[in-house]
């Protein structure tokens, strides 16, 4: 069977997943299938699509905090109760200790956290672990 690792990126702001998929290509070229949705039942019905087909696996799902309708932290669980070893990296541009908290009350530690303006060295680097 046919392994297909999936970075899905969720952000309202298409300059962010924009610079995501410079990023990501950059850096891992055709190592991966990218997957861009611009709100979290966007990035539901994708994951729902990839998990669904036998020779694919959801690896990372990157998620903006703050978005209309779903919050970051709460798609992230979501995808994290649907998918088994799925990497889960939160982005925000919050940096204060509600979203910490909030962060931190909801989740095991397996959603990992990035600031915007984010490093490309880090998140790469969150994705390789």
């Amino acid at each position: 069977m046919k392994r297909i690792m999936n970075i899905v990126c969720v952000d309202d702001e298409k300059i962010v997943l924009d610079s995501l998929n410079s990023q990501l290509t950059r850096n891992f070229g055709n190592s991966f299938n990218y997957e861009f949705a611009e709100s979290a039942e966007e990035a539901l019905e994708i994951i729902e699509e990839l998990k669904n087909e036998d020779d694919e696996v959801i690896y990372v799902v990157i998620s903006d905090w703050l978005m209309p309708g779903m919050k970051g932290d709460e798609l992230l669980e979501r995808v994290r109760s649907k998918v088994k070893n799925v990497k889960t990296i939160l982005l925000t541009g919050h940096v204060d200790s509600v979203v910490i908290r909030a962060i931190e009350q909801k989740n095991d530690g397996g959603i990992r956290c990035i600031y915007k303006p984010w490093n490309e060295k880090e998140l790469i680097s969150l994705i390789n672990e």
